[in-house]
């Protein structure tokens, strides 16, 4: 997703510049990786992106009933089915993986002598690239649906066109999460290095206590707060990870003291719902804001992936499973973006007469692989058409600018970072639906539309690019 997520090369301290126009075989990165390079956090990127994924595909339930389109989630009419969600919920796995690569970039900037507003031009060209690309499609299908009037109709179409514009972003809520984290990750390595294991504790300390005076208290708005404070907890334990803190014995504490206390919050206090994702209408969700139970449930996740480290390593090793990993990296944040977009394309099936099952009946499990496989064919032919958006652009050294550095570099990359933060919520939270009537919801109180959230997210982008211009 940002550099640290989605890395196409790796290149040793000798190795010579990658032109962008040079794109290089899965097979020919995957022999090229370095020894020491850490296989297994690659791995977890894919698998808890493909987990996300393949959650949305699973829970989006959709059948036209007296001529209208009825969008609703399985796991609201199959209450059963949430205790599922305790193993496809695997975002607190993502952050990790994010401060695990963090710290190892964060230590070769370090050497390098590196400022804040190369770190962050680094960490973002990646990600920021291929959401561009996405953005401007989508923004475009909106206004065509809005300016014909296609949005405006009574039908199955135009409420698809609706649903499809609104939703189609919403994702984007944990890039803009992320971004905020980027943004903060060296501050909090420095935590770290100074802290050590005392940060991630006290961040979780500080959610419980905001769950608390929401919860208890009924102060709603300080429940924001949680958004930061345990995605940061989640990403500051991916140093621990790091710094090879996070042992076999403490793997096994975390499952056994993770799963007790899941299973103690949402079963047996019913404190919090089970559900790890939020269902609508839910007084309480575990995700929005995210909340104790769902630390509880990133521990037991964090422990098992510590204690399968070793062996699902040594796997990697093999160039016939490595292989097909490096490809899947290349293609990852590709695939987040734009699979909801091939979920409305098999919606407009649908809405054409495409029969679908009864959610839970026996016709609906069974014909849930072949639901995937034509999702998987859908998004397929959309990956390949946008990739190598996602493919990092590399300036032979030649033609890499310097320039000297100044002391507002780091305070414009830091107002960039944070009004990019600010724009990809904005059009997450509102959704492309609207876009000419400017329609406007709130952000943490804050009135928004998709185009103050585009424009915030664009100038974001430019600013850190702009202090962070001659970086290497």
């Amino acid at each position: 997703m940002t550099s640290s997520l989605v890395r196409k090369t790796w290149p040793t301290p000798s190795a010579p510049a990658v032109s962008a126009d040079e794109p290089r075989s899965a097979a020919a990165l995957a022999a090229a990786t370095p020894a020491d390079r850490d296989r297994y956090v690659d791995l977890l990127r894919i698998v808890s992106i493909g987990v996300v994924v393949l959650g949305h595909w699973l829970m989006l339930t959709l059948r036209v009933d007296d001529g209208r389109l009825r969008a609703g989630n399985v796991l609201a009419e199959l209450p059963a089915a949430q205790l599922l969600t305790w193993a496809f919920q695997v975002m607190p796995l993502f952050f990790l993986v994010g401060g695990a690569a963090h710290a190892a970039a964060l230590r070769s900037h370090h050497r390098r002598g590196g400022t804040y507003p190369e770190f962050l031009v680094a960490r973002l060209r990646r990600l920021l690239a291929p959401t561009a690309v996405f953005l401007g499609i989508w923004t475009v299908i909106a206004v065509a649906t809005e300016v014909t009037g296609v949005q405006a109709g009574d039908g199955t179409v135009a409420e698809l066109t609706r649903t499809a514009t609104r939703t189609v972003v919403q994702p984007l809520w944990f890039l803009g999460v992320y971004l905020g984290v980027v943004g903060l990750a060296p501050l909090m390595y420095a935590a770290h290095r100074r802290w050590g294991a005392v940060v991630p504790v006290a961040l979780v300390v500080a959610a419980a206590g905001v769950d608390a005076a929401r919860l208890l208290g009924g102060v709603e708005a300080i429940g924001a707060l949680n958004v930061a404070l345990v995605w940061l907890a989640a990403h500051q334990v991916g140093y621990l990870y790091a710094d090879g803190m996070l042992t076999r014995r403490v793997g096994a504490l975390l499952v056994g003291g993770g799963l007790a206390a899941t299973t103690l919050l949402t079963l047996v206090l019913d404190w919090y719902p089970v559900s790890m994702v939020g269902l609508p209408g839910a007084p309480v969700s575990n995700m929005n804001p995210p909340t104790l139970a769902l630390v509880a449930h990133g521990a037991w996740l964090t422990g098992l992936v510590v204690l399968a480290r070793g062996p699902v390593t040594r796997w990697l090793s093999r160039p016939r499973v490595w292989t097909p990993v490096v490809a899947a990296n290349g293609v990852v944040m590709t695939v987040f973006l734009w699979h909801l977009t091939a979920l409305f394309v098999l919606a407009a099936g649908v809405v054409a007469g495409l029969p679908t099952p009864t959610p839970g009946g026996a016709a609906w499990w069974l014909t849930r692989p072949v639901w995937v496989a034509v999702l998987a064919a859908i998004a397929l032919p959309l990956v390949l058409a946008v990739r190598r958006f996602e493919r990092p652009v590399a300036r032979p050294l030649g033609q890499r600018r310097e320039r000297s550095r100044g002391p507002l570099d780091g305070v414009a990359a830091g107002v960039g970072i944070a009004l990019a933060t600010f724009g990809m919520l904005a059009v997450a939270v509102t959704g492309l639906n609207g876009l000419l009537a400017e329609r406007t919801t709130q952000l943490v109180g804050v009135p928004v539309t998709a185009w103050s959230g585009l424009v915030a997210l664009a100038l974001g982008w430019a600013l850190v690019r702009a202090a962070g211009r001659g970086a290497h």
